[in-house]
Order: structure tokens, then sequence, then C-alpha cells
């Protein structure tokens, strides 16, 4: 039958997906071309078109090998890619399955050139606080550059023509090729280190290959580290290199950094000049003023009636008189008055009513004291007998020829121990 020879479009496209996959050729390709219609799906994977001037192909990188990217892909880049060729049965179309990819030519600098700008950007290199103000009147400056090609050679026309009583000192550097970074790095030291106010770092024009030593991370560093004001004035105005964001001042060519760097001798000679007119203005103003001052003095009232001075003074000194006479005439009264109501208190006018309760007390404790008085018993015929000031309880406490004082209730006698009884201490009970 006539409808065998008619094959489904998926037979057809297994037959050719077969086909491109016993191809080692396409195994490993090799691709170089633009991006565009860039998608970046949420599981990793790359999904994007690469195209030549004539020519398209739909890519795809998956997320293992998208994760190992040193840079973003975006549309409009050019990229070389390695990869193998596929068919997608289910649509009927081939892709490229990526797995390697890196950026192609001038991209690769550009892209190490924003790493670089944002690494720098994070420290804060290009932070406006760090910006050091570039001298007004400077009279040395620094200018780091090749010492042949019209860069030099417009820097200093420029500041001589300008601003010729300025000195412009030459530290002439290389400015492309690989030793060029180190040794702008150098000269920068040695111009910092000079005593110039002010040090010009630059170039003429180039592609960015030519300029690429302005983008090297010791150049920015050595920028920034350095103490003295820096203006950087690398290629034309289009042109933006990493020393142009560290400088205290970007330059768009070097023509127009010499314009920064110094002031005309013109336009100097009209500053001063204006001042001087200021200056002058300012003294004849200060002069008229103190003028006035002086004859509003000498038309005062008090210069010219002086007495009027005393006479304010002396009725000022009246009335205090008045006022503290008053005042202490016052005070007497008030103090006066309060002793005749003192005088007039009822403890004042009957004193005998504040002691007549203590006097009771005091004679009841004296009476109390009475009673309890040990020499009182003298009144009933005993005696109080003493040896050297101490009482004599015993008669064992003295000897004989002892001198002791005998107290009475009427008087004392000194006595001499003649003779020592002893009774009976256990009959008596004494001793």
């Amino acid at each position: 039958m006539e409808e065998n020879k008619y094959l489904k479009i998926s037979e057809l496209n297994n037959y050719i997906k077969n086909i491109i996959d016993q191809d080692s050729f396409l195994y490993k390709v090799y691709l170089k071309g633009e991006i565009s219609n860039f998608k970046n799906h949420t599981t990793g994977h790359l999904y994007f078109t690469l195209k030549d001037d004539t020519s398209r192909i739909n890519a795809v990188m998956f997320a293992p090998n998208a994760a190992l990217l040193n840079f973003v892909p975006e549309d409009g880049m050019n990229v070389l890619v390695e990869g193998r060729i596929r068919v997608y049965a289910p649509q009927g179309s081939y892709q490229i399955y990526v797995e390697k990819m890196t950026v192609d030519g001038l991209g690769a600098l550009y892209i190490e050139y924003e790493k670089l700008k944002k690494k720098l950007a994070s420290e804060g290199l290009f932070n406006p606080e760090h910006k050091k103000p570039i001298p007004k009147y400077p009279e040395k400056i620094g200018v780091i550059t090749a010492s042949t090609g019209a860069a030099v050679r417009d820097i200093m026309s420029t500041i001589k023509r300008r601003y010729p009583i300025c000195q412009a000192i030459l530290f002439p550097s290389l400015v492309q090729g690989k030793s060029a970074a180190p040794n702008i790095v150098e000269q920068i030291k040695k111009a910092d280190s000079f005593g110039v106010d002010t040090i010009i770092v630059g170039r003429g024009g180039g592609s960015i290959e030519d300029l690429w030593a302005f983008n090297e991370e010791i150049v920015a560093r050595a920028i920034y580290e350095c103490q003295t004001p820096i203006i950087s004035a690398v290629g034309h105005e289009i042109d933006w290199t990493i020393a142009d964001f560290v400088a205290d001042l970007r330059a768009p060519t070097p023509t127009g950094a010499a314009e920064m760097a110094v002031p005309t001798i013109i336009d100097t000679n009209n500053l001063i000049a204006n001042y001087k007119i200021r200056l002058n203005k300012n003294i004849k103003s200060m002069i008229n003023t103190k003028f006035i001052t002086l004859r509003n003095f000498k038309n005062s009232f008090v210069l010219k009636n002086p007495m009027a001075i005393y006479e304010v003074k002396e009725q000022k000194y009246l009335n205090l008189m008045t006022t503290l006479k008053n005042n202490f005439l016052n005070i007497i009264g008030d103090k006066q008055r309060r002793f005749e109501n003192l005088k007039m208190n009822y403890i004042l006018q009957n004193p005998y009513q504040l002691i007549a309760p203590l006097q009771t007390k005091y004679d009841l404790l004296v009476n109390t004291l009475k009673l309890v008085n040990p020499l009182n018993i003298l009144d009933k015929g005993y005696a109080l007998v003493k040896k050297n000031n101490q009482v004599i309880k015993s008669s064992k406490e003295l000897q004989i020829k002892d001198q002791i004082d005998i107290r009475f209730a009427h008087g004392t006698i000194k006595a001499e121990v003649q003779e020592i009884k002893k009774q009976n201490e256990k009959r008596n009970g004494v001793n």
C-alpha cells in the first residue's frame, strides 16, 4: 500500500537524531558567537541562542556546568563555547549542549575590569570621603607619563602657558605593556616623596589593551595610598579606567588635567585685583564705622555733662542708705516686739511655777539618799575604822602598833593598836 511510504514526524526526528548522535564530529564542537534571548532558569540551567551575522543555534547549559562559570552571561556578550550537538526529537530541532563557556576576546578583559572595579568599590577605594582636595595655587606639580608623546607635551605646555610660576617635574614611566604597571607604581611613590603639591598620572588615548596598565590593581592601590593629591588623565574623554575611579580627580584628557591642576595667570591676577578692591572697601568701611563711633562718643551726654554721672551715683547711694536705715529700724522694731512678748510670758512672771515640780522631786531624792547613807548609822553610836583609807572589817586585818583612823558621827580620832583580842568566831558569828 502506498500509505506505508509515509513516516510519522516522530519517526523522522528519531531517525535524524540517531544519525547525529552517531556522528563523532558532533561529539565535541567548538563555536563562537553572540548570546541572545538569554534565560537563567530557577533550576540553574541556562537557555540562550548563539548567533553570528547570518545564522543561529539554540544552546542549553545545565546547572552543574553553569555553576563553574566565573562571569554572568548576558545578551550581546561574545563567547567561546565547547559542547556537543544533539537533536531534541519532540520539537524536531537540534541544539548545542554547552559544557564550557568563556568570554571571547575583549570581553574577557571587560569581565576582569568589572570584577576589579566591584572589588575595590566594596573596599571603599572610590568613596568621596577619601578624595583629597587639589591645591588651587601649586608651586610644584609632578607629571607621571611617557617621556615622549603628545600627552607629556600637552601637559607641560598647558602648565607653562596657564601658570608659568609653577614648576612641572616629569617622572617618566612606561604607560603600556607588562612592565608598565610596576613602573607607574614606582614613579607614584617617588613623586609622593619628592614634595610636589599635585601629581598628574596619565597617557594619551589607545585601545583597551593599551590602557590596561591603568586598570591594574597595584596601580589603583598606589594611587589610593599616595599622600599627595592625584589627578588621573588616561586616554580620551570616553575612556574610563580603574585609576580614574581611585584618583582624587579625573580629567577627560591630559590637557584637561593640566587645566585642572593650575589656574591661569590672568585669572590669578584678576583675583588678586578683586581681593585688593574688596580689601580697600573693607578698610574704608571699618575706618568710617570707627569714625562714627568716635563722633557719637564725643557727642554723648555723659562727656558733655560729666557731673551727671556723679549725681546719678549720689542719688543711688542716698536711696540705698535710706533703704538700709529703714531695714535696720524694721529689724530692731521686730526684735523689740518679740522681747516685750517674752516679758509678758506667764513663765517669766511666775518662774517658781517652772521649778516647783523639780524642787519636790529634789527633796524626795535627798531624803532617799539620807536613808541609804551608810554614815547615818554612826548617829546610833557606831564608829568607822580605817587603815590607810581602807575600811577595816575584821580584827584580823590589824596588827599591834598599826595606826588607824576612827570616825564617829561627829569627829575623827587617830589611834594605835595596843592589843588584839580574839573571840569565839563560831559562837559570835563575827570575825
